[in-house]
């Protein structure tokens, strides 16, 4: 008796989706771009993130209304993506650069991740949240948002629905703090230099990041920059520790010994990939156009993960979370702000590294 296997179209269909989104989200940002640089704004303030979830919830509104979801369903990776995007993401992280020019970043990032992280995951017990949903939310607040919650992921083996609520976290929050940090920097007088490492050590997302630093100035731009690569430098560290602890503490059973393979087993692989392409970049293997490449690359694939978080999220689920996810994501937060400002005030300014 012989077995026909089924023709993946809904796979296939799916993708095919993602990239059609995915390149109007590009058209789209350049539209974006040219209307605000008509009115004299050179940094879109409306990022290709948030565009690119805005498109993906619109989708995702009509798939489900015409009940087509569910068979396009297959071709929606946003794990995927996500992973593709970090690892060629790290094409632009020179460990040189930072060991060179960001001896200050590299401490800030040490003293916010450490504190942040522990400050996060004590509040988050306090509430009662689920050891994976702690693991996840801590990274994203303490590390780099989006990515770092992926790589606690795979460290912790999450659920989906857990990295989405706190994906979805990362994007509403970190557009208005790209625009109102400029802001309050230049109400309480900061330098360019205090208000870069200001926004790279609070801000969740790279790309925010950088247009935060790009509305405030140059150097502001440069030295965020720096201070965001310092901590995207730490995510295969945490990530590491995070499959270690999980394994040996929270789920170890009574008089069981685990292994290193175990650990090995949970450690998120493509966190791998992002170190080699790191020291691929910082050792010139990789350099003008290549890189340039990767980076690219690298944006599109976040895209395509926004397109894939839009198309699958689903406000019943995260609505069942409930409130105490979020109360712990914005006071962490905040924590995080007044941190990173007292930092960034005494490192950059008072010690001037």
């Amino acid at each position: 008796m012989t077995t026909t296997r089924r023709f993946p179209t809904g796979l296939l269909v799916g993708l095919a989706l993602v990239v059609v989104l995915t390149m109007l989200v590009a058209e789209f940002d350049t539209a974006i771009s040219k209307a605000f640089a008509g009115r004299g704004v050179a940094q879109n303030p409306l990022e290709y993130p948030l565009v690119a979830v805005a498109l993906g919830l619109v989708a995702n509104a009509l798939l489900r209304g015409t009940k087509t979801h569910a068979f396009v369903r297959p071709g929606i990776r946003t794990e995927l993506f996500l992973k593709v995007g970090l690892v060629l993401m790290a094409a632009g992280l020179n460990i040189t650069v930072i060991m060179k020019q960001g001896a200050g970043g590299l401490l800030q990032a040490l003293i916010l991740v450490t504190a942040v992280f522990l400050f996060t995951w004590w509040l988050a017990t306090r509430f009662g949240l689920p050891p994976q949903l702690k693991a996840v939310m801590a990274c994203a607040i303490s590390i780099c948002g989006v990515s770092a919650a992926i790589a606690a992921a795979g460290a912790v083996m999450a659920k989906k629905k857990e990295v989405t609520y706190v994906t979805a976290l990362v994007i509403v929050t970190a557009l208005p703090l790209m625009v109102l940090m400029p802001w309050m920097a230049h109400a309480l007088g900061l330098s360019e230099t205090v208000a870069g490492a200001w926004f790279g050590g609070n801000i969740d997302t790279t790309a925010a990041v950088v247009g935060a630093g790009t509305i405030y100035g140059e150097t502001a731009q440069q030295v965020a920059s720096v201070v965001k690569m310092a901590q995207n430098a730490l995510i295969g560290v945490v990530a590491f520790l995070l499959a270690t602890y999980f394994v040996v503490r929270i789920e170890r059973k009574p008089d069981e010994r685990p292994s290193a393979a175990v650990i090995w087993h949970r450690f998120p692989k493509f966190i791998l990939g992002f170190l080699l392409v790191s020291v691929l970049a910082s050792t010139g293997v990789l350099t003008g156009n290549t890189v340039t490449v990767l980076k690219a690359l690298s944006k599109w694939a976040f895209a395509a993960a926004f397109i894939c978080i839009g198309l699958e999220l689903s406000i019943r689920e995260l609505s069942a979370m409930g409130w105490r996810p979020t109360t712990v994501y914005l006071v962490s937060t905040v924590f995080n702000t007044a941190l990173a400002l007292g930092a960034a005030s005494v490192i950059f300014g008072v010690l001037g590294l």
